[in-house]
């Protein structure tokens, strides 16, 4: 193997580890896998959540259930992802789109946010994790009510996902595991 071709795949092995943490953070945040999300960010980490939260992740992360008490549904699908690498630090432009369905004491209404998250990522001892995690709204799309139909006969007999334990994927899988990276 030549030293170009070494420092190419040290290259993409870094970036797809990367890519692995962008895509548990999204299953973190949808099944509100608290132990999970928490193996995600460096102990001293910064999250941005605009008026949500601005502070340390850890924090975040411990108001995050007070946070989602209103959202029956989560679901967020990364798009484009643009890494940039400088040896153990590395910054991530990552687009994504965020459905929430959110309940209100009137009626649930549907809450699609496309955005971006503005990454910087540090890889200590070895593994990356997020050192910063920055949330852009490049648009929204709010239907009040509800458009979600959960009843819809065309899903009668399907699988029905929960934003908990009780997700089918727990009992279907048995190497992801709730808490684990």
């Amino acid at each position: 193997m030549t030293p170009t071709t070494e420092q190419q795949l040290h290259t993409l092995l870094d970036k797809q580890a990367i890519h692995e943490l962008i895509h548990a953070y999204c299953n973190a945040a949808d099944r509100r896998d608290l132990d999970k999300m928490r193996a995600l960010y460096h102990e001293d980490a910064i999250d941005d959540h605009g008026g949500f939260f601005q502070g340390l992740a850890m924090e975040f992360i411990d108001r995050l259930p007070e946070i989602q008490a209103p959202m029956e549904i989560l679901h967020h699908n990364v798009t484009t992802v643009n890494i940039k690498l400088d040896g153990h630090y590395a910054e991530g432009e990552v687009y994504v789109l965020a459905f929430h369905k959110v309940q209100t004491e009137e009626a649930p209404f549907d809450l699609l946010i496309g955005g971006r998250y503005l990454d910087k990522y540090e890889k200590r001892d070895g593994i990356w994790k997020f050192s910063h995690r920055g949330v852009v709204a490049d648009w929204v799309n709010v239907h009040n009510p509800s458009i979600v139909d959960l009843s819809s006969p065309l899903i009668e007999g399907s699988k029905l996902g929960t934003a908990d334990v009780d997700d089918p994927s727990y009992a279907f899988f048995s190497l992801f595991k709730r808490g684990e990276r």
